[in-house]
């Protein structure tokens, strides 16, 4: 992964761990069902309420564990669900 800033290149190593770039994608998936909504409607809640720029596609990534999630953009779900940032790493064993 490479990432720009400030028109330098920076390398990031993204680790996996059981294969999963994050350990909290699937909470996200299951709160979102819960509260009946769609991966298209958090897209919009992050990016009306929160200013964070992640598409419906990039939701999904996030909830099967093949995205990368910045500790932002967590936070920002964690509001956008309306739940305890805690609750997104809930049941979560490494």
């Amino acid at each position: 992964m490479v990432i720009l800033y400030a028109q330098e290149a920076v390398c990031v190593k993204i680790y996996q761990y059981n294969g999963l770039t994050n350990i909290c994608g699937k909470n996200i998936r299951r709160i979102r069902i819960e509260q009946k909504l769609t991966q298209s409607q958090l897209a919009a809640r992050l990016q009306t309420r929160h200013n964070i720029q992640l598409e419906q596609r990039s939701i999904s990534r996030i909830e099967i564990g093949e995205r990368f999630i910045a500790d932002y953009e967590v936070l920002a779900i964690s509001q956008a669900l309306g739940v305890n940032i805690a609750s997104l790493y809930s049941d979560t064993h490494i």
